[in-house]
C-alpha cells in the first residue's frame, strides 16, 4: 500500500548550498574531518592491496622476483595518481550539484544538463547506485576481517578466532549506528591522522635498506611489467585495483567538507602516507620475498608493537567501514527522494547536522549480508576477488555521467570533453575488464547484489509512473471539480482539510471519496503536493509556492532538495508568512491509502508486478515519512489494479 506522493519533478531552483557552512567553519577542522570519513577506505587499502597484487603476478607457487615488485608498485602508485588525484581530485570534484558529489548527485546534474529525453542517464545512475550498495556489504566485510587477520602475525594460537572475532566486532559496530556518527565522528579524524603518520613512518627504514624500490616512481616499470606479463599481466592489474578503492568517497562526500579540505587533504597527507607505505612494503618483499604473505605486519616489530598495529588497524578500519554505511544511508535517501525507491523510515541521529541520518532496515540487511560474506569467504584474500568488480563499475559509470556534464553542462565541445574524459574512461575500462576475470572467485556476489538492487529501482520507478498514469485518466480534472463545488457547496464544517496528491491537475483521490462518503467539506480546502527537486537542498525562501483557486481552495507545493528530510508541518509555517492563515491543530491531512492488485495488463511482466505491489507494502507510511503529527491524519483507502 502506498499514499499519494509527489512524482519527482525536474527542477533548478538553487540550494542553500554547503558552500557557507564550508567558509564559517575551520579550514583544519574540515581537512581533520575529511581524513577520519573520506579516507578510511583507501586508507586501509594498504592492508592487503600490494599483497594480493604481488601474489597474482607470482602465480600460485613463486616467489616474487624484484621485476614484478617494481612492475606492481609503479602500478599502483601511478593508479593513485591518475585516478585518484587527476580524475577524481582534479576533475570531478569540481563536477557539483550544488555544493553536493556522489553518484545520484553526478546523475541528477547530468539530468539537468540533457534536458528531456535522460532515460539513459536515470539508467546510468541506477546503476551505479545499485553497484554502489555491493561496495557498501563488501567493505566492511573485507576492511574488518584483513585488520584481525594481524593477529596471527602476533600469534598463531589467535588463528581460529579470526571470523568469530571479526563477526562480533561487525555486529557491533552496525548495533551502534542508531545512536549516531556525531559522538565518535570527533575520534575519527586524529585516529585516521596517527595512522596515516604510522603508515608513513614505518615504511622509512625499509626504503632506506633498499633505495633501489624508488626506481617504481617511473612509470616505465609499470608499462614493461604489463607488456612483458601477459595474462598474468591483466590479472594484476584487477589486484592493484584494490589500491584506489574508496576514491569514490572522495566525491560522495563534497558536501559534507567541501572540495578545498579534500583536496588538501588528500595531497598533503593521504597521497604521500599511501606512496611510501607501498614503497616501504615492496622494499621489505625486496629483501625477504617471502615477507609477501603479511608484508604490511612484517613491516612492525614482533610483539607489542605489532600487536598494538593490529588494534589500530581494527580502529582503523571499522573507521572506514563506518563511512560506507552511513554512505549507504545517504545514497538510499537520495533514491527515496529521486523517486528510485519506495519510503523507508529515515530517522536523524543529530539536530545540528541533517546529513547524519539512520536507516534502520538498510542497517539491518547490510548487516546479514556483511556477515554472511565474512561466513562464506573466510579471509581477506578470498573476498578480494569480490570487491574490485562493484568499485570499477561505479567508476565507469561515474566517467559516462562526467562525460555528459562536461559536455552540456559545462559546455565544452564533445571533442574537448572526450579528451579530457577518454583517458579516464579507458582506464576504469580495462580495470573493469580485469576484475571481470575474477566472476567465479567471488567476483560473482557484488555482480549478484547489483542485479538485485537495480532490479528493484527499476521496478519501483516504473511501476511508480505506470501507477501515476493509471491514476490520472481515471481522476477528475480540479479545476472543474472546484468550480462545480463552489457554485453548489454541500455541508461545511469548520476547519482546514489538506489533501495530499502527486498532481496537482487532478483532484485528489481522497476528496474525491470524501465527498462520496461524508458529502461534506471543510471551509478551508488546501491542495498539497510535494517535490523533489534536482539539487540537494532548497532554499527557506524557495520552499514554498501558494496558489489561490478559489475562495474556499487553495493550492499549496513544498519543494525539497533531494538530500532533504520532507517534514511538511515545518515547511507549511513558511506558509504563514505568504498569508495563509495556519493552525495545526485544527488542520486533518487526508491521504489516499491504495491497496494495489495485479491487472492483466499493466505494461509490466506479472512477476514485476507482484515485485512492485510487494515493494509498495513494504514502504514506510507516508505520515511518519513526510513528519506529519499521526493524530492528524484521517486515512481513505482505495483499490487500484496496475
Amino acid at each position: 500500500m502506498t499514499s499519494d506522493v509527489a512524482v519527482p519533478a525536474p527542477e533548478t531552483a538553487a540550494a542553500n548550498g554547503h558552500g557557507e557552512a564550508h567558509t564559517t567553519a575551520g579550514f583544519g577542522a574540515l581537512t581533520l574531518g575529511s581524513i577520519g570519513v573520506v579516507y578510511g577506505d583507501i586508507g586501509t587499502s594498504p592492508l592487503y592491496a600490494f599483497r594480493e597484487a604481488v601474489m597474482a603476478a607470482s602465480g600460485a607457487d613463486g616467489l616474487p622476483t624484484p621485476a614484478a615488485v617494481l612492475g606492481v608498485l609503479s602500478l599502483i602508485l601511478w593508479a593513485l595518481i591518475v585516478v585518484v588525484t587527476l580524475k577524481y581530485v582534479v576533475i570531478l570534484l569540481r563536477a557539483d550539484n550544488n555544493g553536493e558529489g556522489g553518484t545520484l548527485a553526478l546523475m541528477a546534474l547530468a539530468q539537468r544538463a540533457v534536458g528531456t529525453g535522460g532515460a539513459t542517464i536515470v539508467l546510468l545512475g541506477i546503476i551505479s547506485g545499485a553497484l554502489f550498495y555491493g561496495d557498501a556489504v563488501i567493505t566492511p566485510a573485507l576492511s574488518v576481517l584483513s585488520a584481525i587477520e594481524g593477529m596471527k602475525d602476533v600469534t598463531l594460537t589467535f588463528e581460529p578466532y579470526i571470523v568469530p572475532l571479526t563477526v562480533v566486532i561487525l555486529a557491533g559496530l552496525f548495533a551502534v549506528q542508531s545512536r549516531g556518527t556525531a559522538r565518535v565522528a570527533a575520534f575519527f579524524g586524529p585516529i585516521m591522522c596517527v595512522w596515516f603518520a604510522v603508515l608513513a613512518a614505518a615504511a622509512i627504514h625499509p626504503i632506506i635498506q633498499q633505495p633501489q624500490v624508488l626506481l617504481a616512481l617511473n612509470p616505465l616499470y609499470a608499462v614493461s611489467f604489463m607488456l612483458h606479463h601477459g595474462i598474468i599481466g591483466f590479472v594484476t592489474l584487477g589486484a592493484v585495483f584494490l589500491a584506489v578503492t574508496g576514491a569514490e568517497a572522495l566525491y560522495a562526500d563534497l558536501g559534507h567538507f567541501g572540495k578545498r579540505p579534500i583536496q588538501f587533504a588528500w595531497l598533503s597527507i593521504v597521497l604521500p602516507s599511501l606512496a611510501l607505505n607501498y614503497l616501504g612494503q615492496g622494499a621489505l618483499v625486496l629483501s625477504d620475498p617471502g615477507a609477501i604473505v603479511s608484508p604490511f605486519f612484517q613491516l612492525f616489530p614482533q610483539g607489542f608493537v605489532r600487536g598494538t598495529m593490529v588494534v589500530l588497524a581494527t580502529a582503523a578500519t571499522v573507521i572506514a567501514s563506518q563511512a560506507v554505511i552511513t554512505g549507504a544511508y545517504s545514497l538510499t535517501r537520495q533514491a527515496i527522494q529521486l523517486g528510485l525507491l519506495p519510503r523507508f523510515e529515515i530517522r536523524h541521529t543529530s539536530e545540528a547536522h541533517s546529513g547524519q541520518i539512520f536507516i534502520p532496515r538498510i542497517n539491518q540487511l547490510l548487516l546479514v549480508f556483511v556477515v554472511l560474506l565474512v561466513l562464506l569467504f573466510r579471509s581477506s584474500s578470498a573476498l578480494a576477488s569480490a570487491y574490485g568488480i562493484s568499485v570499477t563499475g561505479t567508476m565507469v559509470v561515474t566517467a559516462m555521467m562526467g562525460f555528459v556534464v562536461v559536455w552540456k553542462g559545462w559546455r565544452w565541445s564533445p571533442l574537448a570533453a572526450g579528451a579530457l574524459i577518454a583517458p579516464f574512461l579507458f582506464l576504469d575500462l580495462t580495470f573493469l575488464t580485469a576484475n571481470l576475470l575474477k566472476v567465479f572467485e567471488g567476483g560473482w556476489v557484488p555482480l549478484a547484489l547489483g542485479a538485485v538492487m537495480i532490479i528493484l529501482m527499476y521496478t519501483w520507478r516504473r511501476g511508480s509512473r505506470l501507477l501515476f498514469e493509471k491514476s490520472r485518466k481515471l481522476e477528475f480534472p480540479l479545476a472543474d471539480l472546484v468550480a462545480m463545488l463552489e457554485k453548489r457547496p454541500p455541508q461545511r464544517v469548520p476547519g482546514t482539510a489538506v489533501f495530499l496528491t502527486s498532481d496537482p491537475l487532478s483532484a485528489p483521490t481522497a476528496l474525491m471519496h470524501s465527498l462520496k462518503h461524508y458529502k461534506v467539506l471543510h471551509e478551508k480546502n488546501v491542495i498539497l503536493t510535494i517535490e523533489t527537486a534536482q539539487t540537494p537542498r532548497i532554499d527557506p525562501a524557495d520552499r514554498v509556492r501558494l496558489e489561490q483557486i478559489s475562495p474556499t481552495f487553495s493550492k499549496v507545493t513544498l519543494k525539497f532538495g533531494f538530500m532533504e528530510s520532507p517534514n511538511v508541518p515545518k515547511a507549511l509555517a513558511i506558509a504563514r508568512k505568504l498569508g495563509w492563515q495556519f493552525d495545526i491543530m485544527s488542520t486533518s491531512f487526508f491521504l489516499s491509502r491504495r491497496a494495489l492488485k495485479p491487472a492483466a495488463h499493466s505494461g509490466m511482466p506479472r512477476w514485476q508486478d507482484r515485485l512492485f505491489i510487494s515493494l509498495s507494502r513494504a514502504a514506510n507510511d507516508a505520515t511518519d515519512y513526510f513528519q506529519i503529527p499521526s493524530g492528524r491524519v484521517v486515512e481513505v483507502g482505495t483499490q487500484v489494479t496496475i
